[in-house]
C-alpha cells in the first residue's frame, strides 16, 4: 500500500479531483468547462497511472457515473492515456434511482442504494486495494464528514473561476492534512497529495 495519513490497517479511500486555482471543482451548474484550460493532460495522466497502481475500486455518485459512462467507454476516449485503466477498474455507483449501470463493453458498475458511508466502512474492512472517488462531490463530502477518507489528491488547473461548486463545505468538518507530494507539470497543472487526519 502507498503512503497514508492514518496508521490503522484498512483499505484506503482516496478522493481525487480536478480543481481550479481558486478551489472550485465545478461551475455553478455543475459544468466542467474549466478542464479545457489545459489542452493536453498527457503528462498528468501518465503520473496518474502510477497513482492508480494500488487502486482496485472506483466509487462514483450518480451524476459522475453518467458523465463518465457517456465518455470513457466510447470511441471519443480512444487514445486517452488513462482510458484503459478507467474502463477496466471495477466500479460502485451510489444511487437510489438507477436500475442498472452499464459501462459499454466492459463490466457494468455495481449499484448501491443505501447509505454510502456505511457501505464504505464495510468495504474498508475487506481485503483489497485502494478505493478512489472521482468527482462525485456529494459522495466525497459524505465520506470526509464520516472520517473515511485517507488521502486527497488535487490536480490544480491553472484557471480562476471566481464562483462555482467547492469540494468542501461546512459539513465536512475540520481535518488535519499532511503533504505527501507536490508535483508540477509543464502544462501548468500542479498535483497535490495530502494524507487526511481525523477531524478535530
Amino acid at each position: 500500500m502507498s503512503e497514508t495519513g492514518q496508521d490503522a490497517p484498512h483499505r484506503r479511500v482516496v478522493v481525487q479531483e480536478l480543481t481550479s486555482l481558486d478551489g472550485f471543482v465545478a461551475g455553478t451548474s455543475g459544468e466542467l468547462d474549466f478542464f479545457e484550460a489545459v489542452p493536453d493532460y498527457g503528462e498528468v495522466d501518465r503520473r496518474n497511472l502510477r497513482l492508480l497502481a494500488d487502486t482496485d475500486l472506483a466509487l462514483l455518485g450518480r451524476n459522475t457515473y453518467q458523465m463518465f459512462s457517456d465518455y470513457w467507454p466510447t470511441e471519443q476516449a480512444q487514445g486517452e492515456v488513462v482510458a484503459e485503466a478507467v474502463n477496466a477498474i471495477p466500479k460502485l455507483v451510489f444511487s437510489s434511482t438507477l436500475d442498472s449501470a452499464p459501462w459499454g463493453k466492459w463490466e457494468p458498475a455495481q449499484l448501491w442504494a443505501g447509505d454510502a458511508a456505511e457501505r464504505v466502512k464495510r468495504l474498508r474492512r475487506e481485503p483489497g486495494g485502494d478505493m478512489i472517488v472521482w468527482g462525485s462531490i456529494t459522495l466525497a463530502r459524505a465520506l470526509l464528514a464520516a472520517e473515511l477518507v485517507d488521502e486527497i489528491q488535487l490536480h490544480v488547473v491553472p484557471v480562476l473561476l471566481g464562483q462555482g461548486r467547492r469540494l468542501l463545505d461546512e459539513d465536512t468538518g475540520m481535518h488535519s492534512l499532511t503533504l505527501l507530494e507536490s508535483t508540477g507539470y509543464d502544462c501548468g497543472v500542479v498535483t497535490l497529495r495530502y494524507g487526511v487526519g481525523r477531524a478535530a
